[in-house]
């Protein structure tokens, strides 16, 4: 698998897509415009409220963001990424951003925020 987490967003419209693999000159449109390419911790808000963050518990980690839910502002989605798989939890406004994943050292935990996009922490 490819171990690259990429991620793309249309600007206008706010989809979002996952790509199984890129190249240098990919250009995906959506609204008759290119898609950005997500860049994880690239954006200009509080760190501690975007970063996921983990305890493990045996073969598991408990997951989660110190985030609102509020309907306009939330954590859409935690991602567990390792060598060979991929894990995904999906939240709604007014829930809490927890998962449960398998802990994997040397997988890297993504959460999504639907106003300050991609975050990424290492699992170690």
């Amino acid at each position: 698998m490819n171990k690259n987490f990429i991620v793309k967003r249309c600007a206008s419209c706010g989809a979002i897509i996952k790509l199984l693999s890129d190249c240098d000159n990919s250009s995906i449109k959506c609204c008759d415009k290119e898609m950005e390419t997500l860049v994880p911790n690239s954006t200009s808000a509080v760190v501690e409220k975007h970063v996921p963050n983990y305890e493990v518990d045996g073969n598991f980690i408990s997951a989660n963001v110190a985030h609102v839910m509020e309907d306009d502002h939330f954590i859409e989605w935690i991602c567990l990424v390792s060598e060979d798989k991929e894990y995904f939890a999906y939240f709604v406004p007014g829930s809490d951003a927890v998962a449960k994943f398998p802990y994997v050292p040397g997988s890297t935990l993504y959460s999504y925020c639907n106003k300050h996009g991609l975050w990424k922490t290492d699992v170690v």
